[in-house]
């Protein structure tokens, strides 16, 4: 259950972002904010119920890692942003290493 926590903190973490840049957008800065601090709380308490089982350094990087590399991917399908060669190998070793410390782990 801890890393279903996890991996959905994770999600939650690509929301707030994504708030943040929709808040730019004119008229739609008080829902943007709203997402934003939604996203961030359920992250948060799902973050914390994941690390009473999962050490603290593999939740945090697991969790920045789900957030960081579904943003990038949000920012290409949605914003513009480049999907450049290098820029797409980076992002692949941000996942790489999320699958490399959840195997390390182990089940549960």
């Amino acid at each position: 259950m801890a890393w279903l926590y996890l991996i959905t903190a994770g999600l939650f973490e690509i929301g707030w972002p994504v708030g943040l840049k929709l808040s730019q957008t004119l008229g739609r800065l008080v829902i943007g904010v709203i997402i934003a601090v939604a996203c961030m709380t359920a992250s948060g308490i799902l973050l914390w119920l994941a690390q009473r089982t999962i050490p603290i350094g593999t939740a945090y990087a697991v969790w920045t890692g789900i957030g960081a590399a579904g943003t990038f991917i949000v920012g290409i399908l949605f914003y513009g942003d480049s999907a450049g060669a290098l820029r797409l190998v980076s992002v692949g070793l941000i996942v790489a290493g999320i699958i490399g410390l959840k195997l390390a782990h182990g089940p549960g």
